[in-house]
């Protein structure tokens, strides 16, 4: 097979595995197209070391060695997200707000009720690391109930409610945090409210 021939087949592989990290990524394929890259990676190799003579084919194949290395590191930065649980193609402070949403309740009544059983106090997020592995635990068993994928990291689901915890505390004169799961149009969050 000429060069020519393989340069098509390279332009045409480039495309097939962007669609298929593409169905990795919104969870069509279970495991990403290891195979198809590892093919793909050999024949760039096998040419990026080959005296290639013609003007044209060497700027083609330089092109498209480019695209396949720029497409690779974006695949990898997405799956590094993925693996950590942080949103895709959000950073600072818009990633921060969007894992996992957190809505307020309205202020407590002055008449403390008892705490529901779906409810977790939590009074000091660096101490209570058992009430928020806890509301972890349930807050990913209800988003598989829900269907919702994409996998959450417990360090940044400890890190936002402790930034939560910190916020109500300070804001509201609270002595807690009383945190619960509510689940509306398939979306699970989570509800603070402030103990005084």
């Amino acid at each position: 097979m000429g060069l020519t021939e393989d340069l098509d087949i390279l332009e045409k592989s480039i495309r097939q595995l962007q669609i298929e990290w593409e169905k990795f990524f919104s969870g069509i394929e279970r495991k990403p197209p290891v195979d198809l890259r590892t093919k793909l990676e050999g024949m760039i190799r096998r040419y990026s070391n080959a005296e290639i003579r013609n003007n044209t084919e060497r700027f083609r194949f330089q092109n498209l060695a480019s695209r396949y290395q720029s497409f690779a590191e974006l695949w990898a930065k997405r799956l590094r997200a993925m693996e950590e649980g942080r949103p895709v193609g959000l950073h600072g402070k818009a990633a921060a707000m969007a894992m996992p949403p957190m809505s307020h309740a309205p202020e407590a009544k002055a008449a403390p009720s008892p705490r529901a059983s779906n409810e977790v106090r939590v009074k000091d997020p660096a101490a209570d690391t058992d009430a928020v592995r806890s509301l972890f635990d349930r807050f990913l068993e209800a988003r598989k109930q829900s269907g919702e994928s994409g996998a959450v990291k417990f360090e940044s689901f400890q890190k936002i409610i402790a930034q939560q915890s910190a916020r109500i505390l300070n804001e509201k004169g609270a002595s807690a945090v009383d945190f619960r799961l509510e689940t509306k149009d398939g979306k699970v969050s989570l509800k603070a409210k402030p103990v005084r």
